[in-house]
């Protein structure tokens, strides 16, 4: 009972609006009319808590997308995640945003994010407002991810693609925000520990690209919103201990 109250104090904390959310982003004016802040844009990826590894050269990196999708709730904006189904040959049973490859029909990331959505969970297109993306993310697996951002206005109805998508679920970005949720954990590989973060949610772990990405996500919203800089390797000091878990990125 205690943990449970002093997560909602902490959530309240962290509450964020819309308009917050748009002005964290550059591309469109500034809901004042002025313009928006640039944010330098930068190449993050599973080597940000490794040098050792190094990224991937482009010419062995096959190009992605996914939708970072915020959803206006009465009770505060939340974020859309889907657990993959157990019998994928790639990345089986992990959470992830929803999103693919691109494929040479599409124009651009935000073309292959939304259609990949809807193609994985049927959300449409004319429910989403792209707000901006967030650092290119490069994956050991030879993947250049363009993490794309977007306001998802309910109602709506979700219809997951079975094959894909065990389950479609929500989790209170308020619960991203808070310093005390992330956590670095690591494993051996391939020789060597190799270290990652986490977002243990209820009885999910959010991790891997997926949580680095949302470390990327926490950082812009945290920055100048909440009074604070980014720290340097996505959430610093806040993470809470380094403890081995095993899978696969």
């Amino acid at each position: 009972m205690e943990q449970s109250s002093l997560l909602h104090a902490g959530q309240a904390a962290w509450r964020l609006t819309l308009d917050d959310l748009r002005r964290r982003f550059p591309g469109d004016p500034a809901p004042s009319g002025s313009a928006a802040v640039l944010r330098q844009a930068k190449v993050r990826g599973d080597h940000d808590l490794n040098p050792g590894y190094g990224p991937l050269p482009d010419s062995k990196l096959r190009a992605a997308a996914v939708l970072v999708p915020l959803v206006d709730r009465p009770e505060g904006v939340t974020l859309i995640f889907t657990q993959r189904t157990a019998h994928l040959t790639a990345h089986a049973g992990q959470i992830s945003f929803p999103g693919g490859r691109m494929e040479h029909f599409d124009a651009t990331p935000e073309d292959t994010a939304l259609r990949e959505t809807e193609e994985e969970i049927g959300l449409g297109r004319d429910r989403i407002e792209i707000i901006g993306r967030l650092d290119t993310y490069v994956t050991r697996t030879g993947f250049r991810v363009t993490p794309v951002v977007g306001l998802v206005q309910p109602p709506f109805q979700l219809t997951p693609d079975p094959t894909e998508v065990a389950e479609v679920f929500e989790v209170p970005l308020d619960f991203i925000l808070d310093p005390s949720n992330p956590q670095r954990h690591s494993r051996e590989f391939q020789g060597a520990q190799r270290h990652f973060y986490v977002f243990p949610y209820q009885q999910r772990f959010i991790w891997g690209a997926t949580a680095g990405m949302l470390v990327n996500l926490r950082d812009v919203l945290r920055d100048d919103t909440l009074g604070e800089e980014p720290s340097a390797g996505g959430v610093g000091e806040a993470l809470a201990g380094d403890d081995a878990v095993t899978g696969e990125t």
